[in-house]
């Protein structure tokens, strides 16, 4: 179940794309996890990486995020997929971030969050986009804390 490297980010790159990851065990149920990531107004309350998120996390939903990493740069993102309690889709044109919850023991579940950044033009700006490790790491901290508290 758990990696070497769990609760801690990583980040592959190729020429047309960038791909960060991050999972972590959780001791808490997937229900409780879920309903932390699809209530967008209380991610700034439980989460140190949002600064806002504004919207309906529902199929087809858009939300407004501002996040703590490019505070000056709010992204407006469609809800792709949403699969309760499993799996969660948001993104642009340009990127798709994935949340999957599995369970993973008795009142365990395995979080997964990776984010996929890219396509044709992706070389002219990757350098202008911050790293996410970190950021992915705090996401997946936060959301144990919080999840855990519940």
């Amino acid at each position: 179940m758990a990696s070497a490297h769990e609760g801690t980010a990583t980040t592959h790159r190729t020429t047309f794309s960038r791909t960060t990851s991050v999972q972590r065990a959780i001791s808490a149920e997937p229900a409780t996890i879920w309903s932390l990531l699809t209530t967008a107004a209380a991610y700034p309350q439980w989460n140190s990486t949002v600064l806002s998120l504004d919207g309906a996390i529902r199929q087809g939903g858009r939300i407004r995020l501002v996040s703590a990493l490019a505070p000056e740069r709010p992204f407006t993102l469609r809800i792709k997929q949403c699969e309760p309690p499993a799996r969660l889709v948001w993104g642009d044109a340009m990127g798709t971030r994935t949340f999957s919850l599995s369970p993973a023991g008795p009142g365990t579940t395995l979080f997964r969050m990776t984010e996929r950044i890219g396509g044709p033009l992706f070389p002219l700006f990757a350098g202008k986009i911050p790293d996410f490790d970190d950021s992915f790491t705090r996401f997946a901290a936060d959301l144990k804390t919080a999840a855990e508290a519940s």
